[in-house]
């Protein structure tokens, strides 16, 4: 699997959603001046996220974009699927056609590879990315907290 800036780009949004729900609907300007993500390429994605379902969008004033459920209830996959990033780690995607029409000698290998990383993504939500990334932050802050006290 190689996962382009297209599924990265995708998470990282959703994720700075998830972590500003409570400023109600967020500008694709504001995430990207967050994020550092070009404004043409979040429309293009946000586009994806919401035929997909992810994202709701408002316009005019105080419009944006939310997520359409709960951090908790979108996972991983969910956002790296809708911009049609694939996790396919076989030559045939998937098919079994890989040699001659038939699999080829490491067909499963790379098949089981990417039934794993699928469902890695997929039991990984939104909210537990950003909870993870939260309590990262706050160990730092009180490692620097006990150092600035010795």
């Amino acid at each position: 699997m190689r996962l382009t800036t297209k599924g990265r780009y995708a998470v990282t949004a959703m994720l700075d959603l998830s972590l500003n729900f409570e400023l109600g609907s967020i500008t694709l300007a504001d995430i990207s001046e967050r994020q550092g993500i070009s404004l043409s390429y979040l429309e293009q994605l946000f586009s994806r996220l919401r035929k997909q379902g992810l994202v709701s969008s408002s316009r005019g004033p105080g419009g944006g974009y939310r997520l359409s459920r709960t951090a908790n209830e979108i996972t991983v996959l969910d956002v790296i699927s809708a911009v049609d990033e694939k996790v396919d780690n076989t030559q045939c995607e998937g098919k079994s056609n890989c040699h001659n029409g038939m699999a080829c000698l490491s067909h499963e290998l790379w098949q089981s590879l990417s039934d794993q990383i699928s469902s890695y993504l997929d039991g990984i939500s939104l909210a537990q990315v950003v909870q993870a990334h939260e309590d990262k932050k706050n160990k730092t802050a009180d490692a620097v907290i006990k150092f600035d006290m010795i």
